[in-house]
C-alpha cells in the first residue's frame, strides 16, 4: 500500500519546529484582530525566509507574509494555507561620503530610523513614526511627512520563482502607496533593501524625529488600529471626507471611526473583523453618496471573508 505525504507533512520534514498549526493571528497585528492561520511559520533571517517561500511554492501552498502586522485586516475566519511571520532583522551600515544601510525585510522601520539617528545619519526621519517592517514599506511605498520609500530606495533584493534578483527603484514601479509588487505585476518576496542616507549629526536627526513624533501623537489616535484606512484622494484627505460625511465617532460593535482622526478605525477590545469591514463599507458608501468621492483602501484585507 502506497501512502503519499501531505504537503504539511513535507513542510514539517523540511522546516521542523519552525511550523505550528491553527495559530491565532490577532496578537501579530497592530489592530489586535484576526482568526487563525492553518499553518504558521517563523522566518528569522532573509535566507530562511527564501527557503520557506521556495518550499511553499514547490508544494503549491498559498501563503501570506506578516511583518509588523500594520495596514492589514485579517478576517475572523483566519487564513487558509500558510502565514510566514517575518523576523529577518539583519542590518548593515555603509558609512562614508554617500552613506547607506542594508536591512532585511523583517526589520521594524521605526527602529531602523532610530538606529540611523544614533549614528548621525539622516534621510529616514520620516520613517520614525511609520508602523510595520521594511518589507511592507517596500511593497506599499510607505511614506510620511513628505518622505517615502521611493525617495530612499537604492535597490531591493527580491526572491522570484527563478531565484534572487536585484531591483532598482525604477523597476519597482512606485506610485502613491503602490508598487509593481503590490499591483501583482511582479511575483516576488522582498528579502532585503539598500536605502540611501545622508551624513548629519545625531542631535539634528533626533530633533527632527522628535518633531515628527509630537505631530503624529497630537493628530493620530492611540489604541489598536490598522493605521490609515483609506488612501488620500488627489488634492484631499480621506479623514476630512469621512468627517464631512458625519461619520466621526460612528461605531459598529466595538469598532469605532476615531473621533480624533476619521481615517483611523479603532478596536475597543474584542472587535470582530466583520465589524471593521462593515464600518469600511459604511464610510465608502456614505462618502460616495454625500460627496461623490470613492475612497480606496490603503489597508489590505487578508484571509477568508464572507462574500
Amino acid at each position: 500500500m502506497v501512502t503519499t505525504m501531505r504537503p504539511i507533512d513535507m513542510l514539517y520534514e523540511k522546516l521542523g519546529d519552525k511550523i505550528a498549526e491553527n495559530v491565532p493571528l490577532a496578537p501579530y497585528t497592530s489592530a489586535r484582530i484576526g482568526g487563525p492561520a492553518d499553518i504558521f511559520i517563523v522566518a528569522d533571517t532573509s535566507a530562511e525566509l527564501a527557503r520557506i517561500v521556495n518550499w511553499l511554492w514547490k508544494y503549491e501552498i498559498p501563503y501570506v507574509i506578516l511583518g509588523g502586522g500594520s495596514n492589514v485586516l485579517i478576517s475572523d475566519k483566519g487564513v487558509r494555507g500558510a502565514v510566514i511571520l517575518n523576523r529577518a532583522k539583519g542590518v548593515k551600515f555603509h558609512e562614508g561620503e554617500h552613506p547607506s544601510v542594508t536591512a532585511e525585510s523583517g526589520v521594524v522601520f521605526s527602529n531602523l530610523a532610530n538606529r540611523c539617528a544614533a549614528k548621525g545619519l539622516a534621510g529616514l526621519e520620516w520613517a520614525a513614526t511609520v508602523p510595520g517592517t521594511i518589507g511592507g514599506a517596500v511593497v506599499g511605498n510607505a511614506g510620511a511627512f513628505g518622505g517615502d520609500m521611493a525617495g530612499n530606495l537604492i535597490s531591493a533584493e527580491l526572491l522570484t520563482e527563478h531565484g534572487k534578483v536585484l531591483y532598482t527603484v525604477e523597476q519597482m514601479g512606485y506610485g502613491y502607496r503602490t508598487s509593481a509588487l503590490k499591483r501583482g505585476e511582479v511575483k516576488a518576496v522582498v528579502l532585503s533593501v539598500e536605502l540611501a542616507l545622508k551624513n548629519s549629526t545625531r542631535e539634528e536627526v533626533t530633533v527632527k524625529i522628535q518633531q515628527f513624533r509630537a505631530h503624529r501623537k497630537a493628530t493620530q489616535p492611540p489604541g489598536a488600529s490598522m493605521g490609515s484606512m483609506f488612501k488620500n484622494p488627489p488634492g484631499d484627505y480621506a479623514g476630512r471626507l469621512i468627517e464631512a460625511a458625519g461619520l466621526k465617532g460612528a461605531r459598529i460593535g466595538n469598532a469605532e471611526i476615531s473621533p480624533l482622526h476619521a481615517n483611523f478605525f479603532i478596536n475597543h477590545a474584542d472587535t470582530k473583523a466583520e465589524d471593521i469591514r462593515a464600518l469600511i463599507e459604511l464610510a465608502q458608501k456614505t462618502v460616495k453618496e454625500k460627496l461623490g468621492v470613492e475612497l480606496e483602501l490603503e489597508i489590505e484585507l487578508i484571509g477568508e471573508w464572507n462574500v
